[in-house]
């Protein structure tokens, strides 16, 4: 299959076929997969970190955020898989099409900020999986880690029906593991119910509860699950991409309820395990795991740990770089080959990751699992709000543009994150400006002007659709016209001046028949344009008259009068000089609205020589130009 560059992964994309005329049952296992890839980002090594520092310090009282963040998930990823169905567009090249480059650059930026930050917890999980399973020390783990990138290069060759089996099967590790961890744990169910109840039990539970909601709500998956539902090759007809949406929200609401309930596990087994044991500041996976044992009283319960932990880590990293490689594409519509583009999203969590074990010891990993949770937070009103304001835009979506009542739902939704957003920053900085004392002066000047540029930043994409309807006109990128297939399109008037270039090299007749795809018998003008090039007439112009002068101007006066015989309303006009240059005047005084040329086909050096004529008339006249090829 031939690729095209110009589509949102364009190695896969439209590989799957969903027949029109087949059973719900056939129709739901062709259109699953694509949820199911997102969702394994919800169940990554950071939200075990997250689940365990909440489950282990506040028992159960934070289930309900785990709710609510999953609720806000299957309401986004259905937005997301809604943008990608209907305008087969990814979130990136949206904010692309959408955005001009001031403001596309800083989103950009921070959508790598987010993907490196996701990265950062698969790589350190699965370097804490490896070092609890094989003991390979910490450090050298994560260097391994590296070379998960060749493994979904192997994968991505198989297929997107292969990978998305490989990523079944990991995400069924994960839920066996953790089955068997709430067997071994058990929990209070009493407990487990009251937690579902909304509290914050100090002001420390809002940083993690921000870290759950960060680690759940993920703004990469957002640009993933626009791109993946493009892997589905469906009609384009109403009623089918309308079976094509319900089919996917169904299957974005089943596999989020799992990553929901796996998160809830995690939670739930440190709550019951740690909490109801003393252990309130458990915040280290690798401490997690050497008290399940002693804890718990089986032995299979941190190796099952540790093997849905490297579950996890190797599942994330598919769905994590996939999202790099989207971005990118998306964003900069770059494209380079997908194995380097995947490396260098899994180096830029390696090098971050090496250089803070190096420096601050093993010991920091669980601080920099949840940091890297609250990262992803901070960034996701940038994804939420350009995703919102795509999918309620009438020119792109058409009758599938989202209703007032979800348009509600989602702003407040955004509200809400970006409430809980502005909360912790305030919190953060007023923390960091106590810490420095003296030298507060820095945090001030560096810190506070980057925060109001990210405010301004976020304004203008809230406040962008508003912003276009008042200028009346779009600003924003290249392929915005293309991506809109309901924009209604008007046939011009037929051209009124037009011109053919004639150079009595032996194939003018099929620049004249060419001309005739333009030419309307009763409207339109056509002008035989010819210039004399030799010594004579480049020194005397108009008054010489050599016998190549007199000879042209037979050809042409013969050409004219068999088109007027053949109903065309022509003339013709002789110049002398430089063909280019004069040419272009013709053209220009004529005021042509289409002139035809001929192009040779020439190479070398010969093109050096004949090529200029056609360079100097593109960029000297106002009219459209017509190549066609007649060969030497």
């Amino acid at each position: 299959m031939k690729k095209n560059p110009h589509v949102s992964l364009s190695e896969v994309h439209e590989t799957v076929i969903v027949p029109a005329k087949i059973s719900s049952w056939k129709r739901w296992l062709a259109i699953a997969g694509p949820a199911l890839m997102v969702s394994v980002g919800y169940m990554d090594p950071g939200n075990w970190a997250t689940d365990i520092a909440g489950g282990s310090r506040y028992s159960y009282a934070l289930i309900w955020v785990l709710l609510m963040s999953n609720l806000m998930a299957i309401l986004l990823q259905s937005l997301a898989a809604r943008l990608g169905i209907v305008s087969r567009r990814d979130l990136a090249q949206i904010c692309h099409e959408d955005y001009p480059p001031i403001v596309n650059i800083p989103l950009y930026i921070l959508a790598e900020i987010a993907i490196t930050a996701c990265d950062l917890a698969e790589v350190i999980g699965s370097a804490i999986a490896l070092q609890l399973l094989f003991g390979i020390p910490l450090f050298y783990g994560v260097i391994l880690t590296a070379l998960d990138t060749f493994l979904l290069l192997l994968l991505s060759h198989a297929g997107i029906r292969k990978l998305e089996s490989v990523v079944i099967s990991l995400v069924g590790t994960i839920g066996v593991a953790f089955f068997i961890e709430i067997i071994l744990g058990q929990p209070d169910w009493g407990g487990i119910v009251r937690g579902f109840v909304p509290t914050l039990p100090d002001a420390n539970a809002l940083y993690i509860a921000i870290g759950i909601l960060g680690a759940t709500v993920m703004p990469h998956n957002l640009y993933l699950h626009s791109s993946l539902v493009q892997t589905r090759k469906i009609g384009r007809d109403s009623e089918e991409v309308k079976k094509t949406l319900r089919w996917n929200t169904i299957d974005t609401t089943f596999s989020l309820n799992i990553a929901f309930f796996i998160n809830a596990a995690i939670l739930v087994m440190a709550a019951s395990v740690f909490h109801k044991n003393g252990y309130f500041e458990v915040a280290e996976i690798q401490d997690a795991y050497h008290l399940l044992e002693p804890l718990v009283g089986a032995s299979i319960a941190p190796i099952a740990f540790a093997i849905a932990l490297l579950a996890s880590g190797q599942s994330s990293t598919i769905t994590g770089t996939l999202a790099g490689q989207i971005v990118m594409e998306g964003y900069l519509n770059l494209r380079i080959r997908p194995w380097l583009r995947r490396l260098i999203t899994r180096l830029l969590a390696v090098v971050p990751a090496v250089l803070v074990i190096a420096h601050f010891g093993e010991n920091a990993t669980g601080a920099m699992l949840v940091l890297s949770q609250v990262v992803l937070s901070l960034q996701l009103p940038f994804a939420i709000i350009p995703l919102i304001n795509a999918v309620a835009d009438k020119r792109r979506m058409g009758e599938f543009t989202i209703g007032r009542k979800i348009q509600a739902l989602a702003w407040l939704v955004a509200g809400v994150i970006l409430a809980l957003n502005i909360k912790l920053i305030i919190d953060q900085l007023n923390e960091w400006i106590a810490e420095a004392g003296t030298n507060a002066w820095m945090i001030q000047l560096t810190v506070i002007p980057l925060i109001i540029g990210l405010g301004l930043l976020l304004l203008y994409v809230i406040l962008h659709p508003w912003l276009r309807k008042q200028n009346g006109f779009h600003v924003g990128g290249i392929h915005r016209a293309t991506s809109q297939a309901n924009v209604p399109l008007q046939r011009p008037e037929p051209y009124q001046r037009i011109a053919v270039a004639l150079d009595f090299s032996g194939k003018d007749e099929k620049l004249l028949a060419e001309s005739l795809r333009f030419i309307d018998k009763t409207e339109t003008q056509l002008t035989l344009l010819h210039v004399v090039e030799s010594p004579v007439a480049r020194r005397l112009g108009a008054e010489g008259e050599d016998s190549e002068t007199l000879a042209d101007r037979e050809r042409l006066e013969t050409i004219t009068q068999q088109m007027l015989e053949n109903g065309v309303q022509a003339n013709w006009q002789v110049g002398s000089g430089e063909p280019g240059k004069e040419l272009a005047k013709m053209i220009n005084d004529l005021k042509i609205e289409l002139v035809v040329v001929g192009g040779h086909g020439h190479s070398g050096v010969s093109d050096l020589i004949h090529g200029t004529v056609i360079s100097d008339l593109r960029h000297h006249i106002k009219a459209s130009v017509m190549i066609v090829p007649i060969g030497d």
